[in-house]
Order: structure tokens, then C-alpha cells, then sequence
């Protein structure tokens, strides 16, 4: 028998299957360091029977014979020796509350940095002191809370290894202290608060310090310095002298209640006011698991997303940053790869409004978390949204989008190996109500995918392996996507190669997926020389790719970027590379993105183009960062700029000014333009409790100008009044398109 030639799609399953089983065997392979600072570094943390007041003082009876976390190691700007600037632990607890003191050493006079008093600042702008827990003991996911010198407060989920998530908030209480030769702090944070496993008596353990005046970032248990220091790889243990206390069911009550004011001509009626009200549900109902339930919500008060300028043929990205959908977030949001997103929350409650929802996400044993998520829309047609809503509301392949519907997620993590797991997963978008039987062949859309996410016990070796398949009533075929993604990091060393297949009807209609049939390759190597210098702290070449194929496997895409960097010891740090592009158009574009002349399916294009970019020293009151390049572009010429000016008046006041410029230059008929866009924003913290910002966006691209003007009083923990007024405008004229005025007060009862 003549033997048939594999079809490009075996041909890619082959490679994948492949590279799968090569990868996972040398990655299983590497040293064992996570269990080393683990058995090191050991921390005994004594019950208390005594109040503990939290004042910044440590003068309460449990801190004088708790044993101490001490001798920090540098991690920035070198991972040798002990630090400069040294920071003592020590920790406590009772039953219902774990407690710390902290003492950070400051050998250097004068004023110490920090950029306001906001919740969750900015961790490389202020000195500041940070906790990483890994309660679950799966060196994957956790906790994180810490102060900056000024008191602001920071708290956040972890996962995937460490990184964290600053849109959490939960109830916890801090003071701190401040003396001419070291700051003080005390933590007080409750049980019921964070997720644990029920009778766990070790935790993981990790405190970090950021002392900018010496420019040490520092550590308990050492962490190489190309990792976070939030990686959870390399905590050390914090042993109880008893099992922790099961916290037992425990619930909080949010409502709130808001009242709106809306003008909008090209609606009608063209004025809108009323009131409203919700609640937020959380319950736990068990030490490591969360019950949040939603009825009738409202993210009016949530920060305005930063616009930019939009040269892409594709939709583009915003992250979540509505409460609702944070929590233990990793297992729905962290779902596919950056491009093939099988579940994105921003689909949900932003063309339609939400009437309730609920997620129960957590830990169900040592080997297991699941996440289950389910909400119910309805018609956006019965429903006046947000009148220049603070989030981009996403667009793309969701034609149902406005119609009532009812999303569910089910996700199931098994934990294996050191620090790896596997996921199954399943999405769900049902339409409800007469939409099921008026739009054909769209009642419902469904994703469901097995993931393998790799990470060595020495964080050396990370990754990621997927396969997804749509289901829905129509176009069935080719409605797979296929991935495998793999990094190897070193001190000196980083690689990465990723592939990625996604059939043409692989279409996820509650993700972002923005294009549909191709096979994409990205490699990458980047290498750091560390030279033994007073002001170069590194530098070194990187080399990157992406390549797009379409599903016959005939290139229709590159990306390819040389590039060398430099970093000094100050921080400040110079880039500089070149690009090489080539494009075979699968559709129309017009590469301003302004309604001009199409260039057309089939033609191609390839360009190259220089940038350089340059960020300087963070600490200071006035930093900058900058980029610009110039090349060609399709069947012209861009000439580009970017820039961000930071100043702050510390501890009250940041200003910055974020702008772009691009100068766009193509043959007649194509339109040639200079897109601007200029974003000004006051973020005034009068108080760690009383916030005011302003921000204002000037897009020519899309002809507007953005007013978004925020105040914020957290007259209790995690309860806030809220004024918001958000309106858009004509530049021409400043002829107002429309604009809201939202009042909101929230209150958590525990």
C-alpha cells in the first residue's frame, strides 16, 4: 500500500506529542533547591494567651521571647552576601489572629522613598517590607501582605509560582513607626481572612525588604536574583507549636447602595437618574475553600483602563480588575496562554448586566482545587450602561454578547510532581429566555481542555501544555487548539520556545482568542554578562521570534527581534534592538486603524525597523521612561515616541503624564496621519484613608477626550464611599458626547 503523507494538522500533533515527552523528562531531572531553604530556614512561632496592641511598638509580652527571622541576603542588585540595610521578623498568633513585628534597619541618612499612601502602591517606588505565605504548602499559591515606611498597605492572592495578585483586599490591621535609624511595623491579620488547610501546623514562609537608599532588595531565605522575591520555590517554614484553629464557617455581607445621574444625546431618553443597590456574599465554608455570591452588581467605581494606541489588526487586551473575580482568580483567568484565553471575565456583565453570580474556588485536600463560577445576564437592551463606562468593554468573535445568557466554569487542579499540576476545565455560555429560540445555531458554546503547567522544584525549568476543543451547533470541525509553551531561566541564561496551533472554528466565545487559524512558533534566548563594576549592575543580548503559518502550513507572518540591554546598579536601564517584519494580509486593513483606504487581502509586506528605549532611576522624584523608532511600516513609513513622566511629592501627591505619538506616512490612496494620544493623571492620597484621582485622555485616533475624576473614602476596612464622575467629549469643540456622576457606598459586614 502506497503509504499517504501526514496532513499538517498530524504533522503538528506529532511535534507537540514530541516535544511534550522531551521536556518532561528533562525538567524532572533538575537539582532540588526548594526543600533546601525549607529544611534551613526554620522559623518557631509561639501561641500567645495576651492581647496584642497594634501600635507600631513592639513592647507587647509575646515579641520578647518569639524567635526572630534575621540575617537577610541580598537578592538586587547582586544575590551574594548579607544585606546592607538588615530587617528582624517575629511572628505570633492566637485563635483567631497571626501577628508580626518588624524592625527595618535604615543605615542611611535622609528621607526615606516612598510615592504616596495608596492601598497596593507600587513596590519599586517605595522602601517597603512584604510577607509571601504558602499556607497550602504547594510551593504554588498564597498570600501576601505588606507596608511601605509610610504605612500604606499592600495585600494580594498568589499563584502560579508567586506571582501576585494586588486586586484582592481583604480586612487586616497595620501600624508603623517610624525612628531616625530604623521603621517599625506590626501586622495583625485574621484567620478567617486568608485559606489554609484545616489542622496545617507549616506554612511556607518568605519576608522581603526594598530599601531604595541603599538599593537592596533583600530576603530571609535566599532567592536567586533572576526569580521575584515572591517566588514560592524558595520560602523557608514557619512551624506552629500547635495546629491552627479551624476558623469554622465564617461569612461577610457587602451591600451597597448608589445613586447615578447619566446625559447621553444619542440615547433616549437623554437624561437618566436613579438608584440602586447589591450585595456581595463571602462565606467559607471551609479553611481553604471560598463561597463569593453576587446579586444585582455594580463596577461603576472601578479605576478607568489606560487607553493606547491601537495599530493592531486584532482586539486588544484589558485585565479584570472587578472584586467579584479575583479571588483564588489563577484557576479561571489563568486558563490557555495570553492569546488563547478560553475564559475572560471581562466578556461577562459589561454589555449585559449580571442579576447574580456565584464562585466556589479552593482547596479540597493537598492535591486538588476546583473552581465552579456561575452567572446569569440579561438583555443589555433592557439596561442603561455605565455612560462612558470606566473599562473598555471588549469586542470581538462574541456575536451573542448583548443577549441574556448564563455562563458557567467548572475547573478541576491536580497537583504533581514537586510544583506542577494538571487542570481540566470546561466553559459555558448558554443563551436564556426567548434569545434561545430566536438566534440560530447559537444557543450555546462550550470549551473544554486538559492543561499541564510545568514548574521544576528549582523554578529553573516553567511551561505550560494544552489542548482545547469548542463545541457548539454549528461549525464543529477544526475547533481545536493546541499549545505548548516551555522557559528555562538561569542567573545568566533564558530560553523559550513556544508553539501554538488554533483551528479555524476554534471559536471561544466567553475568551479571548483574537485570531483563529494558524500555527504560530515563538523562540527566544536572552543571556546577562554581570561584570565586576561600581555602577553596571548587567547587560546582554536577546533574541526573540514569532512566526505565523496558516493551517497549510505557509507562512504568513514574522516578528523577528535582535536586541541589547543594559541595567546599572541605580536601576536606571537602555535597550536598544531591531525588527524585522513580514506580513501576507488574510484580510483587509487600514494600518492607521482610522477609517482610511484598506490595504487588500493577499498583498504582502516587510519592513524593518530600529528603537530605543531608556528608563531611568525609579527612585527618583522625577523619573522617566522613554521609547521611540523609526523603520517602515507595511507599504510606508512610522516614525514613534512613547514616554512617561513621573513626578511625586511624597507621601502625598504622584503626577504623570503618559503620551504617544506616531507619524504614519503611506503612498496615496492610504492615509497618511500623526495619531496622539496624552493621558495626564493626579493621584492625591490625603490620608492612607481619603484618595482623590484625576485622569484625563486625549485619543485623536478615536476622536475624544476622557474625563475620569475618582474619590475614595475608606471610612472603614475594606468599606468605601465612592464618587465618580466619568464624561467623553469632541477635541473639536469640546462638544460633550456624554457623562455620569455615580455616588456609591459599600460596607463590609463581618
Amino acid at each position: 500500500m502506497k503509504h499517504q503523507p501526514e496532513t499538517p494538522v498530524f504533522v503538528i500533533r506529532n511535534r507537540f506529542i514530541g516535544f511534550f515527552m522531551f521536556i518532561l523528562i528533562i525538567s524532572h531531572i533538575s537539582p532540588l533547591s526548594a526543600q533546601i531553604n525549607r529544611e534551613n530556614f526554620r522559623l518557631p512561632v509561639r501561641k500567645t494567651h495576651q492581647p496584642v496592641i497594634i501600635d507600631g511598638v513592639l513592647d507587647d509580652p509575646c515579641w520578647q521571647h518569639a524567635d526572630k527571622a534575621k540575617d537577610f541576603f541580598r537578592i538586587l542588585p547582586i544575590d551574594t552576601g548579607q544585606a546592607k540595610a538588615q530587617t528582624i521578623v517575629m511572628v505570633s498568633y492566637d485563635d483567631e489572629t497571626l501577628y508580626m513585628g518588624i524592625i527595618c534597619y535604615d543605615p542611611t541618612p535622609g528621607k526615606r522613598p516612598v510615592e504616596s499612601l495608596r492601598r497596593d502602591f507600587s513596590f519599586p517606588k517605595n522602601d517597603n517590607f512584604l510577607v509571601f505565605m504558602d499556607t497550602y504548602n504547594d510551593y504554588t499559591n498564597g498570600f501576601s501582605f505588606g507596608v511601605s515606611a509610610a504605612g500604606a498597605q499592600w495585600d494580594g492572592i498568589q499563584a502560579n509560582g508567586g506571582y501576585v495578585s494586588l486586586n484582592w483586599d481583604c480586612k487586616w490591621r497595620s501600624a508603623v513607626k517610624n525612628e531616625p535609624d530604623r521603621w517599625v511595623a506590626e501586622f495583625a491579620i485574621p484567620f478567617h481572612s486568608i485559606r489554609y488547610r484545616k489542622g496545617s501546623q507549616t506554612w511556607g514562609i518568605n519576608f522581603s525588604r526594598l530599601d531604595l537608599k541603599t538599593n537592596e532588595k533583600s530576603s530571609w531565605a535566599p532567592v536567586p536574583r533572576q526569580f521575584q522575591s515572591a517566588n514560592l520555590a524558595f520560602t523557608g517554614s514557619m512551624i506552629f507549636d500547635e495546629p491552627l484553629p479551624p476558623p469554622g464557617l465564617q461569612y461577610s455581607l457587602i451591600p451597597y447602595v448608589m445613586g447615578k445621574s447619566s446625559y447621553n444625546p444619542q440615547q433616549s431618553p437623554v437624561s437618566n437618574s436613579g438608584l440602586g443597590a447589591g450585595m456581595d456574599v463571602k462565606i467559607t465554608p471551609a479553611p481553604s475553600m471560598n463561597l463569593d455570591l453576587t446579586f444585582s452588581p455594580d463596577y461603576s467605581q472601578v479605576e478607568v483602563d489606560q487607553q493606547v494606541t491601537n495599530l493592531d489588526r486584532f482586539e486588544l487586551f484589558f485585565p479584570e480588575k472587578r472584586q467579584f473575580f479575583l479571588e483564588n482568580s489563577d484557576l479561571f483567568a489563568n486558563l490557555g496562554s495570553e492569546t488563547v484565553r478560553p475564559f475572560f471575565s471581562r466578556r461577562i456583565g459589561l454589555n449585559q448586566p449580571v442579576i447574580a453570580g456565584g464562585r466556589l474556588s479552593g482547596n479540597i485536600n493537598d492535591n486538588n482545587r476546583i473552581g465552579l463560577m456561575n452567572i446569569q445576564t440579561v438583555s443589555s437592551e433592557s439596561w442603561t450602561p455605565n455612560i462612558g463606562s470606566p473599562m473598555n468593554t471588549p469586542t470581538g468573535n462574541n456575536h451573542a454578547e448583548n443577549l441574556p445568557s448564563n455562563y458557567s466554569v467548572a475547573v478541576w487542579q491536580h497537583n504533581v510532581f514537586s510544583r506542577s499540576n494538571i487542570t481540566a476545565f470546561m466553559v459555558n455560555r448558554q443563551l436564556t429566555g426567548q434569545a434561545a429560540d430566536t438566534v440560530p445555531g447559537s444557543k450555546y458554546n462550550r470549551v473544554a481542555g486538559l492543561e499541564y503547567n510545568l514548574a521544576s522544584e528549582d523554578s529553573r525549568w516553567t511551561g505550560k501544555f494544552f489542548y482545547h476543543r469548542v463545541f457548539q451547533e454549528s461549525n464543529n470541525s477544526d475547533a481545536s487548539s493546541l499549545a505548548a509553551d516551555i522557559q528555562y531561566n538561569t542567573q545568566q541564561l533564558a530560553l523559550r520556545l513556544a508553539q501554538t496551533w488554533v483551528g479555524e472554528n476554534y471559536i471561544a466565545e466567553t475568551g479571548y482568542v483574537p485570531r483563529n487559524g494558524y500555527y504560530a512558533v515563538m523562540p527566544s534566548a536572552g543571556y546577562k554578562f554581570y561584570p565586576a563594576s561600581e555602577k553596571l549592575a548587567n547587560h546582554g543580548p536577546i533574541i526573540k521570534g514569532l512566526i505565523y503559518y496558516n493551517t497549510g502550513l505557509e507562512r504568513t507572518e514574522h516578528n523577528l527581534t535582535a536586541g541589547y540591554g543594559f541595567e546599572w546598579l541605580n536601576r536606571s536601564k537602555l535597550g536598544f534592538s531591531v525588527e524585522d517584519h513580514y506580513i501576507l494580509l488574510q484580510k483587509p486593513f487600514d494600518p492607521t486603524n482610522t477609517g482610511g483606504d484598506s490595504l487588500q487581502t493577499g498583498t504582502d509586506y516587510q519592513w524593518n525597523n530600529a528603537i530605543l528605549t531608556w528608563n531611568s532611576d525609579p527612585r527618583n522624584l522625577f523619573n522617566i521612561e522613554i521609547s521611540g523608532g523609526y523603520g517602515g511600516y507595511f507599504n510606508g513609513t512610522r516614525l514613534h515616541f512613547e514616554s512617561s513622566l513621573n513626578y511625586r511629592w511624597q507621601p502625598y501627591a504622584n503626577f504623570s503624564l503618559v503620551s504617544a505619538w506616531n507619524r504614519i506616512q503611506l503612498p496615496a490612496p492610504y492615509t497618511s496621519t500623526d495619531l496622539l494620544l496624552v493621558g495626564p493623571k493626579l493621584d492625591i492620597t490625603f490620608t492612607d484613608k481619603l484618595f482623590f484621582t484625576t485622569y484625563v485622555q486625549y485619543n485623536n485616533q478615536i476622536d475624544n477626550i476622557n474625563v475620569n475624576l475618582r474619590i475614595q473614602w475608606r471610612f472603614a476596612p475594606v468599606s468605601d464611599l465612592f464618587i465618580v464622575y466619568t464624561g467623553n467629549s469632541t477635541p473639536d469643540g469640546l462638544v460633550n458626547q456624554n457623562r455620569a456622576l455615580v455616588v456609591k457606598l459599600s460596607y463590609w459586614f463581618h
